[in-house]
């Protein structure tokens, strides 16, 4: 397991409170992880936030910096708690009561990708469990917590933007007042994780890109905006899912015709994010 844990695209002058994060979008998959999976090299990615990384890759030129995983999602999963460990893969851990990701099969060491799919035949050994935490989850949550706390200290507060993708069939039955089909679902916890004001600035830049945007449904945010949002120390932390149809081919786990003008319509919206940022920016009366 030698395998980097994370990189981090680093502005030149870092000027704005927004931290940008995909924990999901890491692709480096070690050949003896493909070996030992029941999935071949194309099935195994279908939990994967393909392409999310390239995407948000601007963040450094408007002065924010962008923390991108490494190691897939079917690996071990970011935005879970290092202890949702699931005792029906893992050798040695008990069930302590009832936590629906664990019980769905997915923990923190996934036992199934996308559509309920096996990753593995038998269980693993504990220590093996234990290893890939302290290889890939440990240094990448200390690099968040890291980046996060130096935006705390240059401008008051940090402003954390969990970045993500979603299957089209996961809105497929969403509904807005519009009638228009969510295209970006906010999850900010149902107000936990981050200032109301926050999250409507943010809205607001998806909006006047002409994105359809929903909160919290069907998608309120997991372990990071949990753990990393508190708003009343003036840290926000808000999940960003983006329709992946948008861009790619989802079957084929391919960027489509499309991706180039979609990837530059968002780039707009992350310049206007990082403005939400800027230390001359007023402080939020009510944080």
């Amino acid at each position: 397991m030698s395998q980097e844990a994370y990189r981090i695209l680093e502005p030149e002058t870092r000027n704005s409170a927004v931290v940008f994060a995909s924990p999901h979008s890491g692709c480096d998959y070690p050949e003896w992880f493909v070996r030992r999976s029941l999935l071949n090299a194309h099935s195994i990615r279908s939990s994967e936030d393909a392409f999310v990384d390239m995407l948000f890759d601007s963040a450094p030129e408007v002065g924010a910096p962008f923390l991108v995983a490494r190691a897939p999602r079917a690996l071990l999963d970011l935005n879970r708690s290092a202890d949702e460990l699931d005792p029906a893969l893992i050798h040695g851990v008990r069930k302590v009561g009832h936590n629906p990701r664990i019980a769905s099969g997915l923990g923190v060491i996934p036992r199934v990708v996308a559509n309920g799919r096996p990753i593995y035949h038998g269980k693993m050994a504990l220590d093996e469990a234990n290893r890939r935490i302290d290889t890939y989850w440990r240094p990448y949550h200390a690099a968040l917590a890291e980046l996060l706390g130096g935006a705390h200290e240059m401008f008051g507060r940090a402003i954390l933007i969990d970045c993500h993708s979603m299957p089209r069939e996961a809105v497929e039955n969403a509904s807005r007042t519009s009638g228009r089909r969510p295209e970006i679902v906010l999850g900010d916890r149902f107000g936990a994780a981050a200032h109301p004001e926050v999250v409507d600035e943010i809205e607001a830049a998806f909006v006047e890109a002409g994105f359809a945007v929903s909160r919290n449904l069907p998608f309120a945010g997991a372990f990071v905006t949990q753990h990393y949002g508190r708003p009343s120390r003036r840290q926000h932390a808000i999940q960003v899912e983006i329709d992946r149809s948008l861009y790619m081919d989802e079957t084929r786990i391919e960027p489509h015709s499309d991706f180039e003008t979609f990837r530059a319509r968002l780039r707009g919206v992350i310049a206007r994010i990082a403005e939400i940022g800027r230390p001359e920016e007023r402080p939020l009366a009510a944080e």
